[in-house]
């Protein structure tokens, strides 16, 4: 069965960085579209960052400049650069695979920037 699972996240002071990484097994990596989505408490899912098949990148308007998402198709990973963080980017980050019709989420992994 498909499997997308995340790690990294963790709790880390305003200005400081994390590294996500999302790896995939049982799916064609390639040819998969892979995206970052975050969902703070209370608050709808939001996108945060692609990485298409075809190694198109765009970003959510709030992480633009902040966060840089790639990817490594020989190892089937993605993972999300995050620096300069701030109290806001306080979520559960999730993993996600797409192509066509299918579509495969991660189980997420909760960042937390505090003081």
């Amino acid at each position: 069965q498909v499997q997308l699972v995340e790690s990294g996240g963790g709790l880390v002071q305003p200005g400081g960085s994390l590294r996500l990484t999302c790896a995939a097994s049982e799916i064609t990596f390639s040819l998969y579209d892979m995206g970052w989505y975050r969902q703070a408490l209370g608050k709808e899912r939001e996108l945060v960052a692609v990485f298409t098949s075809g190694s198109t990148i765009f970003y959510g308007s709030s992480v633009k400049g902040r966060f840089t998402i790639s990817r490594d198709n020989a190892k089937n990973i993605v993972y999300l650069q995050m620096d300069s963080l701030k109290p806001e980017d306080t979520a559960v980050y999730y993993c996600k695979a797409y192509h066509l019709t299918r579509a495969y989420w991660g189980q997420g992994t909760q960042v937390t920037v505090s003081s």
